[in-house]
């Protein structure tokens, strides 16, 4: 027995503003169900943010009825939760998945904690907060239980693991139960596979660049899915690498090498099916005026977008003394700066919070701020 497990499509994230970016999204969404259906799998689990919003566009929603719609003539039934993007942070709210219910998509929730596919029991629930990790802890124990009485087993999770990730996370390895077959993680957009208990935890990685902080991992490991093998004793994981779309190409050149260096881009670039995006760092910056101009004379034509980065030669010697690697980014330094709070759900809470505005989501930062005061200073009170 063998299943496609995937996560965070981000389907109708229209990254950098651009609809060209987003029908990249849904493209790779439509090669891997066809994907899936050519490895003739005999299930499908999809481990949240199928989605970008709680919102999702016309398209968002079409371009994933179409996929559910090949896979249900395919007999390929498909189980899934929801990410934290999928519904919005308010309590009681309900993700777009349960659209699609009718069309055959198996919504794994509060409700309906599991299911049984032949003897694999498939379990788990949509993502928790951090300031809901008593809940979280309670859920899992009560899986465990009932996974116990299965020889095989499935915990689906969109959830942060320290061990996986820097500062924002929501569970500690710890507190993952071991007894399980099969992990199929969700929310991390690298790839990770590895063993865990008595089978493999895997997050499949996002199916698509979301950020461009992901480009290391998939020019490592690729964008895509796994497919799981369920007949050996642990469970063997395969890793399907989709084509993107289009390129994302990073260069560094010298100022005094401009003219030069452009036309080489430009070479490589012309005979490309669809625009490349390219990030450009140029050193030693004399006139940005002229650097502008020239990117844009050579490359608009060619290229969805250039993001240049100029570096002065004062600015060349400043970077020498940062230390790179260990500089803190926007999130570590709030995080550092809550230290003294000596408060997870705090430090989580404002993470989150810069996460919303940076992305200009006034009304679900607003919901956020909300849920937190009622959850954080009810509890306080009933305490008192």
């Amino acid at each position: 027995m063998k299943f496609a497990h995937l996560a965070d499509t981000h389907l109708g994230y229209r990254q950098f503003g651009l609809y060209e970016r987003e029908k990249d999204f849904y493209e790779v969404f439509e090669k891997i169900i066809d994907r899936i259906i050519e490895e003739k799998v005999d299930f499908v689990i999809h481990s949240g943010d199928l989605f970008d919003s709680s919102r999702p566009s016309p398209m968002a929603l079409l371009t994933f009825q179409k996929g559910l719609i090949k896979l249900k003539n395919a007999n390929i039934p498909i189980f899934a939760i929801a990410g934290n993007h999928d519904f919005a942070m308010r309590q009681g709210s309900i993700p777009p998945q349960v659209l699609f219910k009718k069309f055959g998509l198996k919504v794994i929730s509060p409700i309906n904690t599991n299911y049984m596919y032949e003897d694999v029991f498939i379990a788990g629930f949509p993502f928790h907060s951090s300031s809901q990790d008593k809940v979280l802890k309670n859920k899992l124990t009560e899986l465990s239980k009932k996974a116990a009485n299965h020889e095989k087993s499935i915990l689906v999770l969109h959830q942060g693991i320290d061990k996986y990730f820097n500062l924002q996370y929501e569970l500690e390895i710890g507190e993952v139960p071991d007894n399980f077959t099969y992990y199929a993680m969700g929310h991390l957009h690298n790839y990770i596979n590895d063993d865990f208990g008595k089978g493999k935890l895997v997050y499949p990685g996002s199916s698509e660049v979301w950020k461009t902080s992901e480009l290391d991992d998939f020019r490592k490991n690729g964008k895509g899915f796994v497919i799981v093998d369920l007949d050996s004793k642990k469970p063997s994981v395969e890793r399907i690498k989709i084509d993107l779309p289009r390129e994302f190409i990073d260069k560094t050149i010298d100022f005094e090498n401009l003219d030069s260096e452009i036309g080489l881009i430009r070479n490589t670039i012309k005979d490309f099916d669809k625009k490349p995006i390219i990030n450009l760092t140029i050193n030693n910056v004399t006139s940005t005026n002229e650097a502008y101009e020239l990117i844009n004379e050579e490359l608009d034509d060619l290229t969805l977008m250039v993001r240049p980065k100029f570096i002065t030669p004062g600015e060349e010697n400043i970077d020498l003394i940062i230390d790179k690697e260990n500089a803190l980014g926007p999130i570590e330094v709030l995080a550092s700066r809550l230290e003294s709070y000596d408060d997870e759900d705090i430090t989580k809470f404002a993470s989150d919070l810069y996460a919303l505005l940076s992305k200009d989501k006034n009304e679900e930062a607003k919901q956020l701020i909300d849920e937190f005061y009622r959850q954080k200073f009810s509890a306080e009170e009933e305490e008192d």
